[in-house]
Formats: structure tokens, sequence, C-alpha cells
């Protein structure tokens, strides 16, 4: 089985594909007047750093598709992941020479949905047998005000990577409690300096996230009912200086320092620095996702790690992790909208899931197809325990972009970890910002 070679896509979400919601034009008038049933199909997924094995998966489905419509070809592109910015935004500017379905990052799909630029599907997928046993958390990425806007294509999640060798040598077992887990790193530390307990990142926003949710905390909160509650434009409401969220702040905060992982060496580092941290052999524990397996393996540590899900708050628990992932959606400004639903729902059926996981690693958004997959391979039955123990989705609001971008829990989390403020004044800085940002999408 070939993993996937771009570990670092639902960890670089937010920095980059986050970014084109906030910089992609309005096109309100950009819906088609047409709906042609014959003629040539044109689709944009993205290029995979090791892209033969998917183009392979998406030529079976499109053959399959071309051998249902009669008189209906489909043209696949496959755009490079430094330039899609641009692409989606003149795709939007243009809808003449837009594709009728593209892939895109689970995050993107409010601010897409704001800029004009998916096709409201939400009568297709109800009536779509294989939506049925879609992952309620993957649903959620598609859905903007209670409509849905694209269909799940894969999800990524991440767990708990540890060494097996260390453990055994300091006769420490596997943490079931997050308190557990920061007297295990320091633990570790203390008698392996020049291990990190556990690897952490005070630029690595999707690991510290768990620790929020596991306390209590939120994100943000959608203020308002109707159509536009938890919607594209709605009113969100910053939560992450709650008490609930101070408390997670406080415990991922609490890992950076001489005991486990220094600032000086930690405050930077993101999701990919702390899973390298792990491969090479110098960090005894880190938070990697599913996607970053085929690195882990690549390092000195093959043989001689575990994975297990994230511990939550109490023993048995576990903590909620980040789902991200990638969705395909119909472009509004389609000629051809049965026929691009068509595709959309051949290309992330469950058929051709189950074949880009074999292919690439990609997890399935289906509960039943992952079942499947974990019984094939099962180092993703952490991932899959994960998943289904509840995984957590950001605030569906166009300001999510901007939040993100800016650099917002971050920066946060570095103000803390420096000593420049405490948490109680670096969540207040921080909940000002993303209120700034809700406020300025929901206009």
């Amino acid at each position: 089985m070939k993993l996937p070679a771009r570990i670092a896509l639902p960890v670089a979400l937010p920095v980059t594909l986050l970014a084109l919601a906030a910089c992609a034009p309005q096109t309100s008038n950009g819906a088609a007047t047409t709906d042609d049933k014959s003629g040539t199909l044109r689709v944009w997924l993205f290029q995979e750093v090791d892209n033969k094995p998917k183009e392979q998966v998406v030529d079976q489905a499109v053959a399959a598709f071309e051998q249902r419509h009669k008189g209906t070809k489909v043209e696949v592109e496959y755009i490079p992941v430094d330039t899609r910015a641009q692409r989606v935004k003149a795709a939007f500017n243009d809808p003449k020479s837009a594709p009728d379905l593209i892939e895109y990052g689970n995050t993107d799909t409010a601010g897409y949905v704001k800029d004009g630029g998916l096709a409201d599907i939400t009568a297709e997928f109800g009536a779509w047998a294989d939506a049925k046993d879609t992952d309620p958390t993957a649903r959620a990425s598609v859905t903007v005000a209670g409509k849905v806007y694209g269909a799940p294509l894969f999800v990524g999640v991440r767990a708990l990577y540890y060494r097996t060798d260390v453990f055994q040598d300091l006769g420490l077992t596997a943490p079931k409690t997050q308190d557990e887990l920061i007297a295990t790193a320091k633990k570790v530390h203390k008698a392996r300096p020049e291990l990190y307990g556990l690897a952490v990142g005070g630029a690595y926003t999707y690991g510290a996230m768990p620790f929020i949710w596991a306390n209590g905390g939120e994100l943000a909160t959608a203020e308002g009912t109707g159509a536009g509650a938890g919607g594209a434009g709605s009113s969100y409401k910053a939560a992450i200086n709650s008490p609930a969220a101070r408390k997670g702040i406080t415990a991922y905060t609490s890992l950076f320092g001489d005991d486990n992982c220094p600032a000086a060496k930690c405050a930077q580092m993101g999701g990919n620095a702390t899973v390298t941290a792990f491969a090479s052999g110098k960090a005894a524990m880190a938070i990697g996702g599913d996607f970053s397996h085929q690195a882990v393996e690549a390092g000195v540590v093959k043989g001689k790690y575990a994975v297990l899900p994230l511990p939550g708050t109490t023993p048995g628990s576990v903590a909620p992790a980040f789902a991200g992932g990638n969705n395909l959606g119909v472009l509004r400004s389609t000629g051809h909208r049965t026929l691009a639903v068509d595709l959309m729902k051949e290309l992330a059926g469950k058929n051709t899931q189950g074949r880009l996981f074999d292919a690439m690693g990609f997890l399935p958004t289906y509960t039943d197809v992952r079942q499947r997959a974990a019984q094939r391979e099962p180092f993703v039955k952490p991932f899959i325990d994960t998943l289904g123990a509840g995984a957590k989705f950001v605030p569906a609001s166009a300001g999510w972009g901007q939040i993100d971008a800016s650099l917002v829990l971050p920066t946060m989390f570095q103000e803390i970890v420096s000593g420049r403020k405490d948490v109680a004044a670096a969540s207040d800085d921080a909940a000002k910002k993303m209120d700034a940002a809700f406020a300025a999408a929901a206009r």
C-alpha cells in the first residue's frame, strides 16, 4: 500500500488553503442559466507529490462515468498546490473559463460559499445513497447554514505517536489521561534529557486544539438564529478566552519549558517539525496524523513506536481531534450542473474513496468504508477510533481564513510560552482579533 506523499496537507490547510477564502472575489452573479446533458466537463484536482496513484484511481472513476454518460467527455487537470490560490480566484472571476468541479480544502467551504463560488447541492446530496454513511464531522465540512455545498473526499486526523522502546526502558505505560500525558512527557525528559518528552509547537494550532476541546472549551460559538446561523455570513463570537478554553490553553502551554520541550526551541515549531523530531529520534512522543505515518516509517524510529488516540481528561476518553481533509465542490457557474453532480458522486463515492485509501492512504469519509480499511491496514485503527470518538471542526465562517492566515492562535501560544503575556491576557487579545475577523466576514 502506498501512503500519501503530501504528509503536510491537513497540517498546512490553515496557512495556505484557508487564505483562498480571504482573497477570492465575490461572484454573486456567477450562476449558470443552462444545464447541458452532454459535452465536456472540466475538473481541477490537487496534484500530489507522487500523483500517479491518484491519477490511476481518478482515471478509473472517469471511465465509469463516461461509460454511463454517452456524449460526455471529462478533462481532469491536476493543479499545483502552490498556485491554487490564483487559479481559484481566476475561476471565480471568470465563470466562462472556470471548471465544473474542484477539489478544495475542507476549511474553505464557508469562504467559498460567501464568495458565491459553490453550488448548493442539498437536494442531490440528500437523495444520494452513499451519503447516509458520511461521517457527521465530514458532512459538517460541506455544510453552511444547513445547506450542503459539496461532498467530502477524504479526512485526516491526529493521534499520539509514542516510542515503545523508550517507554519500556523507563518502565512507563502509555498515558490514559491528559494529566498522565503531561506528567509522562516530563518524566521522559528528566530521565533522557536529550529527548523531548512530547514534541509540541507554538505554531502547531491543530495539535493544540484537542487540549482546548478536551477541557470543554470552544474556539467560537455561532450567534443568532435563522438561515445565517452557523453560516458563511453569520455572526460568531470568540470563545477562546472562556474559562474552559483557558484551562486547555494552560495544559498545552505547560508542555513548553526546560522540563519537556524548551520554549526557545519549540515555540516556533509547527506540525511538520514535531513529527520530524519524533521520526528522527529526538522525541519520545508527538501528535501526528494518519498522513504522518509514511514520514515516521522512513525515520530511525521504524519498528520502535506505537500509536493511540490522544487521551482526554478522564481515563478512557479521547481528546477531540480536528477533522482535516479535502472536499469536492460543483461550481455555481457550471453549465453542466446535473452531470457535474453525478461526476462528483463518482469521484467522492464509496468505491473511489476505498481505492484512494489503497493508493494514497487517504482516510475515507464513510464510516463503513473506514472500518473495512482498518481491517486491511491495522495502523489506521487509532485514527479511526479518534474519529469515532467525535472529531471537531473549525467555525463555519469565512472569517476563519483570516484568523488562521493572521496566525492569531500561534501568536497567542507564543506570547504565553515566551512569558510576554499570561493566559488571560493572551487569550483576551486573541478573542478580540477573532471577533474582528468574524464581524468583517458577517458584513
